[in-house]
């Protein structure tokens, strides 16, 4: 099984980010906890701050990927073009977010996501990410 995970803009900076909020690991290393986790799944990463580059990236694995496990950031709470791009493929989508979000500020309550996507998973940390592959087992 061939799962993607997408972080958006700024999850690059995770572990150093706000650390109150994101916590103190950063993802490259939580992805290997999960890698081991789920030794038997084909999971992968793709980061990206550039919003054509995570729709591109969408496009192309949309069609042939088992699962997208989807942090759009705060593309989450702008982007028609995500939204769009997980409208258009076939590979089912799970949006997650590592704080809860309807506990933030009132702009973050808005997914332009959750139309298209099979799920939402928010506010559990970085398990989030655990949480939503397991959706698709």
């Amino acid at each position: 099984m061939n799962i993607l995970i997408i972080n958006g803009p700024n999850l690059n900076l995770l572990g150093k980010r706000e650390p109150a909020i994101y916590g103190t690991a950063t993802f490259e290393d939580y992805f290997k906890e999960l890698q081991e986790k789920f030794s038997t799944l084909n999971l992968t990463y793709y980061q990206s701050n550039i919003e054509g580059e995570l729709i591109d990236k969408l496009h192309e694995v949309g069609f042939s990927y088992d699962g997208i496990v989807f942090n759009a950031g705060a593309y989450t709470h702008t982007s028609v073009g995500l939204g769009d791009a997980i409208k258009g493929i076939e590979t089912p989508v799970i949006e997650v977010h590592i704080s809860n979000v309807h506990a933030r500020e009132e702009f973050r309550h808005t997914s332009f996501l959750a139309p298209n996507v099979r799920g939402i998973i928010a506010g559990f940390g970085m398990q989030s990410y655990d949480l939503a592959i397991q959706s698709f087992l």
